[in-house]
């Protein structure tokens, strides 16, 4: 049985990171989504040790989202983190990227779709 509550799309998008290490101090880091839902997604290239529950800010774009880390998985033989994130209060799509079909496009206004 699948436990997934969204399909997920596979999909790199650059983001930054800011949330606070084991010792509470602030930290931004640079990494990538390795596939999203609309209100989650599966992160590589992180360096920082997270834990379940934690917080912490991603910006995609002109986005910032508050997200809690859901699990957290070291790759073997590596220093490299992957991390389950799930959005906090988002207010719909998260992403701003269209996601019902198998491909995610950039939603644009109503205006600018009709040309």
């Amino acid at each position: 049985m699948n436990k997934r509550r969204h399909k997920r799309i596979k999909m790199v998008l650059p983001v930054k990171i800011s949330a606070k290490d084991l010792s509470d101090n602030q930290f931004d880091e640079l990494a990538h989504t390795l596939d999203i839902t609309n209100n989650g997604a599966r992160l590589g290239a992180i360096r920082h040790p997270f834990k379940p529950g934690d917080k912490l800010l991603l910006q995609y774009r002109q986005r910032k989202i508050q997200f809690r880390v859901v699990w957290v998985r070291l790759l073997e033989g590596t220093t490299e983190y992957q991390v389950g994130v799930e959005a906090i209060n988002h207010g719909g799509e998260t992403w701003g990227l269209e996601l019902t079909s198998g491909e995610a496009t950039e939603e644009r206004p109503a205006e600018m779709a009709l040309s």
